[in-house]
């Protein structure tokens, strides 16, 4: 089991970033997928989740109208639109994957947001 995310990096405050975490070695389209980052010193948190077959999204309070997650289960991908980036969304953001009792993590992106 892989998943893979790219697209962080460097953006200015007001910018606007997409992450996109590539899933393999399991039937992507039947797992819950989320993402969640942690910032240096703090507790990895929820950012937002996305139902299996793309139903149904939730967010974090904090990132709802500037976030949007997606995904594509014909590419096995699931995506997270970022806009109006703040300071403190700099974190690393990690791809979730979620299915009964089967729970697998990506390595993580590191967005940085600078002022």
């Amino acid at each position: 089991v892989q998943l893979v995310e790219s697209g962080g990096g460097l953006v200015q405050s007001g910018g606007s970033l997409r992450l996109s975490c590539a899933g393999s070695g399991f039937t992507f389209s039947s797992y819950a997928m989320s993402w969640y980052r942690q910032a240096p010193g703090k507790e990895r948190e929820l950012v937002a989740a996305i139902t299996s077959a793309g139903g149904s999204t939730n967010y974090a309070d904090s990132m709802k109208g500037r976030f949007t997650i997606s995904r594509d289960n014909a590419k096995n991908t699931v995506y997270l639109q970022m806009n109006s980036l703040k300071p403190e969304d700099t974190a690393a953001y990690y791809c979730n994957a979620r299915s009964g009792l089967a729970n697998y993590w990506g390595k993580g992106t590191l967005v940085t947001v600078s002022s």
